[in-house]
């Protein structure tokens, strides 16, 4: 990256208040743990490396702008973070990409501004970006055009990891392991023992945390899967399944049969879901996997040929959009329209395997949507919707404010901002969207009832817009409180409606 240019790269460099958008998903994905290094490859001012260090990750930084005598050396993660969409010439960019990946042990992580900023930004055409106002160039890019390059430049297959955000693994086994958490559930804890038996007492945070592995995973752990754990209890029991076997007296062999029955279940969904989105970039061979995938296929599946075998009837049937439509009517969470399925983000393990599937596949084109509020299933075409509701646990009817549309045909994705707009569209009936122990939905249910029979929710009426709504509410001589639907009177006290 030459410095000796007319074009002022430095000025791009940001002051973040905050991790920068890439690291802190680094982070939530589990891609820099707490044991791991970090570079930060064109760090600008430093600071995703200063609140790093303060958090007490090992990290280091070099910018040819801010921070040029730095050393450059490998990390087990490498952050090449908004870098390349500021370097003007594509030789030097693609440069700066295989710099960054020969010092990257595990992982090279690559961001760079998507395509739908190009509309906030003001300039004029200079190759294949945009001189902006300030002097400084920026190239924007279409999600399959940054992957496309990435891979090209690299020979290498990188997984989206959010709009605008590429993770590529130095391993195979590491990008295999990544690709299967985004699959597996997050259990809610087993049914807590009745009985305080001393052995389970007097082990009880082993135990639990046995119990939690099962519950994830709807098997007994290998030991070297939880060495810490195993080891103590090795030391109580004979093997982990006696271990498992003690939890089962304690907590009762009924609801312990009904708990491992649900997460076998539970885990077998998740584990075809992994198969079927791995064949996008093509499966690994079985000696390939890593050892705890491995062991999930042959103790729920038998062999990786019969969980591969099933995982391609379900992907295949995502081309069959009677089979998408059957689905999403069929669905036991989620708003269903005429064209569509609304189901909250909080929900989508509940789904039918079908339905994961679907919005797997949508999530190798775009990456994790982080704001996404609510998860829109087209009936009518193979197009996946993350939708962006900041306000939906506290407004009574919560506007969009962005949406994010991945055409699954096409390839294609494309970005909408509501947030200037005047009359956003608006939800209604909130408790449809989220699963039943969702938080607060017990007042979503009153509030629904409530507009329901002051004739308010009529569909054939224009209320699935801010002004739509509002008029209603209006015409209808009423106002809302929070979740509280509130009758206007004419005198200045208001009361409740009944």
């Amino acid at each position: 990256m030459d410095t000796g240019q007319a074009i002022p790269r430095h000025q791009t460099a940001i002051a973040r208040r905050h991790l920068s958008k890439p690291i802190s998903l680094a982070v939530a994905d589990g891609i820099l743990a707490a044991t791991s290094s970090l570079f930060d490859y064109g760090c600008g001012r430093g600071g995703d490396v200063a609140r790093l260090r303060a958090m007490g990750y090992t990290a280091h930084g070099w910018d040819p702008g801010h921070n040029p005598n730095a050393e450059r050396h490998a990390a087990d993660v490498v952050n090449l973070g908004y870098v390349i969409n500021v370097i003007e010439d594509p030789i030097e960019r693609a440069q700066t990409l295989a710099s960054a990946w020969r010092l990257a042990r595990q992982v090279l992580v690559v961001a760079a501004r998507p395509d739908w900023e190009a509309r906030t930004v003001t300039g004029h055409r200079h190759g294949d970006g945009i001189i902006t106002r300030r002097g400084t160039f920026q190239k924007f890019y279409a999600q399959e055009e940054l992957r496309n390059w990435i891979n090209l430049q690299l020979g290498t297959d990188c997984i989206a990891a959010a709009p605008g955000i590429f993770y590529i693994f130095r391993q195979e086994t590491h990008a295999q392991t990544f690709l299967a958490s985004r699959t597996r559930h997050r259990p809610a804890p087993m049914y807590r023992p009745r009985t305080r038996q001393a052995l389970y007492d007097a082990h009880r945070e082993d135990m639990d945390a046995l119990a939690a592995f099962i519950t994830s995973r709807g098997r007994l752990p290998d030991s070297d899967e939880v060495p810490g754990t195993a080891g103590r209890l090795l030391r109580v029991f004979p093997s982990l399944k006696q271990a498992a076997a003690t939890l089962r007296d304690v907590i009762g062999s009924q609801d312990w049969d009904k708990d491992l029955e649900r997460a076998r279940q539970q885990a077998e969904q998740d584990l075809l879901a992994y198969l079927a989105l791995a064949a996008f970039r093509g499966r690994p061979r079985a000696s390939d996997l890593p050892k705890g995938i491995a062991l999930d296929v042959r103790t729920l599946f038998g062999s990786y040929r019969a969980a591969c075998s099933k995982a391609d009837e379900l992907l295949h049937a995502i081309a069959d959009q009677k089979a998408l439509n059957n689905a999403c009517s069929a669905s036991s969470v989620g708003k269903l329209t005429a064209d569509s399925l609304y189901v909250h983000a909080a929900a989508i393990q509940a789904l039918d395997p079908l339905l994961r599937v679907y919005e797997g596949c949508a999530r190798a084109l775009t990456g994790t949507v982080a704001e996404c509020t609510v998860i829109k299933f087209s009936r009518l075409m193979t197009k996946v919707s993350y939708l962006s509701y900041p306000d939906f646990d506290s407004a009574p009817h919560p506007a969009l404010a962005t949406s994010l549309r991945a055409n699954l045909r096409k390839l294609d994705v494309k970005y909408t901002d509501f947030r200037r707009s005047t009359n956003p569209p608006v939800l209604h009936r909130k408790e449809t969207f989220v699963p039943l122990d969702y938080p607060g939905r017990d007042k979503f249910v009153r509030l629904t009832k409530q507009e329901e029979r002051a004739g308010l929710l009529d569909e054939a009426a224009p209320i699935g817009t801010h002004a739509g709504w509002e008029q209603r509410l209006q015409d209808r001589g009423y106002r809302l409180a929070g979740h509280r639907l509130v009758r206007i009177t004419t005198t200045t006290s208001s009361t409740g409606f009944q």
